[in-house]
């Protein structure tokens, strides 16, 4: 059995299985008002849970709410040690955190290694961490479901997006896009650039770089193919790391959280 085993367990979130599962629960317990739409995808950032994962957990609680009807999940992140042409899957069987295994779906992976643009290694996804700490969230949210991770470098949204196209069409599938904003600014600049990234996004402009979000490929497909089909986009939070305790204002980066839902 080909298992991925966490990688920054320990370093993002932590290590202790009952340490992660009370801290998701604190975040993720909180009740929310339901809601009518069906959410189709969320944008979440990939920070350590200290920075950031309460600003995820604001999308999450909703996908926790509808977790009945979802059966895959496509994860989508920035490969932030490794540069190639396309679009990686790996070849493993699961994913592993310190919650459990989840199961790739190899069904969509086959689909996809016939096509151009697809590496598939399992080097690359080995140390990622933009994808893994999304996983402990989808654990303590969904049921029974299958992954499709896909970690991003050289490759145009475009394309992309017609790679994912037929695979995110059945209403038991989730897309989560995994991206922080901006990086390193200091805490009034990157406000404001941060305030410019989303006033993109939400006007569904699929223009953004890897300076203004490292998962831009990521957010520029959903805001691609989400166009196309119509549907809206809600805001749940925007910060950055200067207003954590963790954080301080000098050298700060951005975090934001939106939910893409039918619409109503």
């Amino acid at each position: 059995m080909n298992i991925r085993p966490p990688a920054v367990a320990g370093r993002f979130y932590p290590h202790s299985p009952e340490q992660l599962q009370g801290q998701l629960n604190q975040w993720l317990d909180t009740p929310v008002p339901s809601c009518r739409s069906s959410i189709r995808a969320i944008i979440v950032p990939h920070a350590g849970y200290i920075f950031s994962g309460e600003v995820a957990a604001q999308a999450y609680r909703e996908i926790k709410m509808q977790a009945a009807h979802i059966r895959k999940v496509i994860l989508i992140g920035p490969s932030h040690r490794y540069y190639f042409k396309g679009c990686a899957v790996p070849d493993a069987e699961y994913f592993a955190t310190p919650l459990g295994k989840i199961k790739i779906d190899r069904q969509s992976i086959e689909i996809l290694r016939e096509m151009n643009d697809i590496e598939v290694s399992d080097q690359v996804h080995a140390q990622e961490h933009s994808l893994e700490v999304q996983l402990p969230f989808l654990q303590s949210c969904l049921h029974d479901f299958t992954l499709l991770p896909l970690l991003t470098s050289n490759v145009s949204s475009g394309t992309v997006a017609t790679l994912l196209d037929q695979l995110w069409r059945d209403e038991d599938c989730l897309l989560v896009i995994s991206s922080d904003l901006s990086h390193f600014h200091n805490y009034d600049q990157a406000c404001s650039l941060d305030n410019a990234t989303c006033s993109l996004i939400e006007s569904f402009e699929p223009v953004l770089t890897p300076e203004q979000a490292c998962g831009s490929t990521g957010i520029n497909t959903l805001l691609l193919l989400a166009k196309q089909r119509g549907y809206q986009l809600t805001r749940k939070t925007l910060i950055n790391s200067g207003d954590t305790q963790a954080g301080d204002k000098e050298r700060v980066v951005g975090y934001v959280s939106y939910l893409v839902s039918e619409p109503q």
